[in-house]
């Protein structure tokens, strides 16, 4: 009798604690809300961090002065509307980007290790790049950005094109399979062109290395554009995706349109990350990392884990940056090199526990 008391009350225990639908909504809220609230500090902190230390009274002062006699306050305005302002906001606009195309790309390919580089964008970006400043002698990076955003664009339709004809047309796997094709012969013919050209060489080097900085209001804008409208795509796909990660056949007897919804997310990750590519570069494992933690906090609803991912992004995006101003002192390590420091020993962490899981 004390036997069946007990599993009675573990049962009824077990039924209890399991939340319902609309605490688990409010769960989800809440944490966008956070998010969105350490974004904001992690933004003031990039305002005021820096090779000159500023108070958040001289930023503040900063952001809205006008050109002044002393000497001191116009280097501060000079600091602030020039070089961390942009720095801060390409880091949001690049980090949302890409959070939200890893968690797409992952999504569409039913990939967990899936990033954007797997379309081949930061490949054709960096032949773009290589190519222009090899042929025209393009020094200045925002020269050759709308070459590298060209490229990305370009890279991505011919790795769709691929992936939607023969035998395993719509396949992920053919679609992953035609990215990295693609991507193996961009690079063969980046490091050809950039070992025949010293100043491509160069400028690879500067724009490989994922930065942030260099970039002002007159390229963020245009970036800023593409993304809005790679993230309106993205976000009216976002119930598809947990359709079509039912399999086509389900998906397809629910009434979605394959073709078109992946023509669509294909289009979607696109933009985003060849717009975030050729503003900054490529910035690797960025993408993967948010759209792993977005998961583990939301669950497999893309409505949630997407929008969760793009704010992670620019959380860690900003984060990396500030990271790679305080380490280097004098100097300053790119937020590209911060994030690949970070995202490396993170895949090495998924394959671990991959493997662990099987055994």
């Amino acid at each position: 009798m004390t036997r069946v008391d007990s599993g009675t009350a573990a049962v009824e225990h077990a039924v209890h604690v399991v939340p319902t639908g609309a605490e688990i909504r409010r769960r989800r809220v809440v944490g966008l809300v956070a998010l969105v609230a350490v974004l904001v500090v992690a933004a003031l902190v990039s305002l005021v961090v820096g090779a000159r230390a500023l108070s958040p009274a001289e930023v503040w002062h900063g952001l809205f002065a006008e050109p002044d006699a002393d000497q001191r306050q116009n280097e501060v305005r000079l600091i602030v509307q020039t070089v961390r302002v942009p720095r801060t906001v390409l880091a949001i606009v690049v980090g949302v980007a890409l959070g939200v195309g890893g968690a797409l790309i992952q999504g569409y390919t039913r990939n967990p290790i899936a990033d954007t580089g797997l379309l081949g964008v930061n490949a054709g970006a960096s032949f773009a790049v290589v190519s222009v400043v090899s042929v025209f002698g393009f020094a200045d990076p925002t020269q050759y950005v709308w070459f590298a955003f060209l490229g990305a664009g370009v890279a991505g339709v011919v790795v769709f094109g691929l992936a939607s004809i023969g035998r395993g047309a719509g396949n992920p796997l053919t679609l992953a399979l035609a990215g990295q094709g693609i991507t193996v012969f961009l690079a063969a013919m980046t490091t050809a062109v950039a070992l025949s050209d010293k100043a491509s060489l160069n400028a690879l080097r500067f724009w490989n290395s994922g930065s942030v900085t260099g970039v002002g209001f007159d390229v963020i804008r245009p970036v800023a554009a593409f993304v809005g409208v790679g993230l309106v795509l993205a976000l009216a796909t976002l119930p598809t995706i947990n359709l079509l990660n039912l399999g086509d056949d389900v998906a397809r007897g629910l009434g979605v349109n394959i073709t078109r919804s992946r023509i669509i997310g294909i289009v979607a990750i696109t933009l985003l990350a060849g717009a975030a590519t050729a503003a900054c570069g490529p910035i690797a494992f960025l993408g993967l990392m948010v759209a792993h933690v977005a998961r583990y906090l939301t669950g497999p609803d893309y409505r949630w884990s997407v929008p969760y991912a793009g704010l992670l992004g620019a959380v860690v995006l900003l984060v990396c940056d500030v990271v790679g101003r305080v380490v280097a002192r004098p100097g300053e390590l790119d937020a590209g090199v911060v994030v690949a420091l970070l995202g490396a020993p993170f895949f090495a962490a998924l394959v671990w526990r991959g493997k662990f899981k099987r055994t």
